[in-house]
């Protein structure tokens, strides 16, 4: 059976594009969830040329097994065009060859016959309908889902449904348009700010050997005053930014994933430190349920809700 010939019970394939990798997968129809012997996690080279990047990609979903659903779910990080797919990615360090260029042709070509249709949306988005429907987020009826990686990703939903343009939120709903001690979000919360902050406090001249976000982690947790600073200023910094807006949005839940999630005990100590009092009492700070799988579910979810192209 072809993926053009696949009926309604066929698999939803599925993709995740991150900075340094790429994920495919089948998604059930009927549990939501990823066949676990469908998932194939590839290296991705986001420095690489258009050609290179998208052939990963491709390559990475023309493994999946034939005999599904011709319409993908594509979860990618911004900026980019998800209606149009198209890439938007101008001085945000990765990327940067898909600056303007078709992504939604590029990959419907390389992936021939096994693509009709690419649903694209952004991976914080597709983590957040993937908690929602199946992780920590899932019951509350207004959830802020947040990925910690290098930078910081957003997604306000309610019941379910995703809110991007609505005063509730901030801008397009994502939270990296923040400003906050007189400068982005994402100057103060990322893994550039939290390594140029230990850096400094730790009189480290700049340059590669200053450690990275996991190695900062390891030493706060062995007991480091100045990498437990770092971690303290940046999450801290992100609950106070955060807390209008949850309140705003009366949000009752925060779930958090990413990459530095891991160090959940850091994390969660100094975001629920910064929150002000007022959404301390009324909202829970939660790990993600399903911190690999969310962002997949949520691409099934988006491309089978989906509404017909005119």
């Amino acid at each position: 059976m072809t993926a053009a010939a696949a009926g309604p019970a066929a698999p939803v394939p599925v993709l995740e594009v991150g900075g340094t990798h790429v994920t495919a997968a089948l998604v059930a129809p009927d549990t939501g969830r990823p066949v676990p012997s469908s998932v194939i996690r590839r290296p991705l080279d986001s420095h690489g040329t258009a050609d290179a990047v998208l052939g990963t990609v491709a390559r990475t979903g023309l493994e999946l097994p034939a005999g599904h659903r011709p319409c993908w779910g594509v979860a990618v990080p911004g900026p980019f065009d998800y209606d149009n797919g198209i890439g938007r990615y101008v001085g945000v360090g990765k990327f940067e060859s898909l600056s303007g260029v078709d992504v939604a042709a590029g990959l419907r070509r390389r992936l021939g016959g096994r693509a009709e249709r690419l649903c694209f949306l952004n991976d914080a988005d597709a983590f957040g309908l993937g908690e929602y429907r199946a992780g920590a987020a899932a019951g509350h009826d207004r959830v802020v889902c947040l990925t910690l990686g290098t930078g910081v990703g957003s997604s306000f939903l309610e019941r379910g449904r995703l809110v991007h343009d609505d005063p509730r939120v901030p801008p397009e709903g994502f939270v990296h348009h923040l400003t906050v001690h007189g400068g982005p979000l994402e100057d103060a919360v990322s893994r550039r700010a939290i390594r140029a902050r230990y850096a400094r406090r730790a009189a480290l001249p700049d340059g590669p050997e200053v450690p990275d976000v996991r190695e900062i982690a390891a030493r706060a947790q062995g007991g480091d005053p100045v990498a437990a600073e770092a971690f303290e200023y940046a999450f801290g910094t992100l609950g106070q930014a955060l807390g209008p807006w949850i309140d705003r949005f009366e949000a009752t839940c925060v779930v958090i994933g990413g990459s530095m999630a891991r160090s959940w005990e850091l994390v969660h100590t100094a975001f629920t430190d910064g929150l002000p009092a007022a959404n301390r009492a009324v909202v829970s700070v939660l790990p993600a349920g399903l911190p690999e799988e969310a962002p997949l579910i949520g691409a099934a979810r988006w491309a089978q809700d989906a509404p017909d192209p005119a």
